[in-house]
């Protein structure tokens, strides 16, 4: 038996998510037990892949402390508990809170699998499984061939020669080109306040953790922080006010209760 527990707080892609069942399948097997574990928003992102591969949702209890990991591990060792016990456990996250759980599995002759967005896996990890899935490494190219087909056709497209601009309206595109491009200015870091940050992230304001990446990506949006810097960086200027995990190349954040 096969047995795929996901962490929707960490593996929280859709398409991650199809990656990782596909992969399993071709290399592990069909998988029986497919669970996944989070947030209502982020079980809600992945609304798609759970009907479509039948994944059973679990709803984390809403607390100041996110409480999908210890969800997850109390399940997997009751199936590891089951007769018979899985022959696979495959954990969808990349966080080393899992560790003691990979080993305690790994003891009852349970191979362990992890299969994780390749930017999120905790290097210190790695070694406690007995293989690791890598998924979002083509999500470049992937984005670019679905656009290909569009782009194909509109070049594809011939244009009526009724619809031809005349010579005597080049002017005009001058104009247009003469219009200044909208400010894109980035708020230099050293300006960058924690009450900014919280505005950028209020999800940050309930204490649970959130992704590092989708940090990130709020904060480019928001203007706080350029495509080339470090979102760590940035919350650890605030040592008293976020805590990141894992210590060495952090992909969750949260605010600590002492900002409150």
């Amino acid at each position: 038996m096969i047995v795929f527990l996901i962490d929707a707080d960490n593996l929280s892609s859709p398409a991650w998510v199809n990656e990782a069942i596909a992969t399993i399948e071709a290399t592990e097997g069909p998988i029986a037990v497919r669970r996944a574990y989070g947030s209502a928003e982020n079980l809600k992102g992945l609304a798609d892949p759970l009907r479509d591969w039948a994944i059973r949702p679990f709803l984390n209890v809403y607390l100041t402390k996110n409480t999908t990991d210890m969800a997850l591990a109390v399940d997997a060792m009751e199936l590891a508990c089951q007769t018979p016990a899985p022959r696979t456990v495959v954990i969808g996250s990349g966080d080393a809170d899992f560790v003691p759980l990979v080993v305690r599995l790994r003891e009852r002759g349970i191979k362990v699998v992890c299969a994780s967005e390749y930017r999120k896996m905790a290097p210190e990890a790695v070694k406690s499984y007995d293989g690791v899935i890598y998924v979002g490494r083509n999500a470049g190219s992937e984005k670019a061939a679905a656009k290909a087909p569009s782009a194909a056709k509109k070049a594809a497209a011939p244009a009526p020669a009724a619809k031809m601009a005349p010579a005597k309206k080049a002017p005009a595109a001058k104009k247009a080109a003469a219009k200044p491009a909208p400010s894109t200015a980035v708020t230099p870091a050293d300006h960058v306040t924690k009450d900014m940050i919280l505005d950028a992230l209020p999800k940050l304001r309930t204490g649970e953790w959130l992704p590092i990446s989708d940090a990130a990506k709020a904060l480019h949006d928001k203007k706080l922080l350029s495509k080339s810097a470090s979102s760590p960086k940035l919350f650890k200027r605030f040592p008293q006010s976020f805590e990141l995990k894992p210590e060495r190349q952090p992909n969750q954040v949260r605010l600590t209760r002492s900002a409150d």
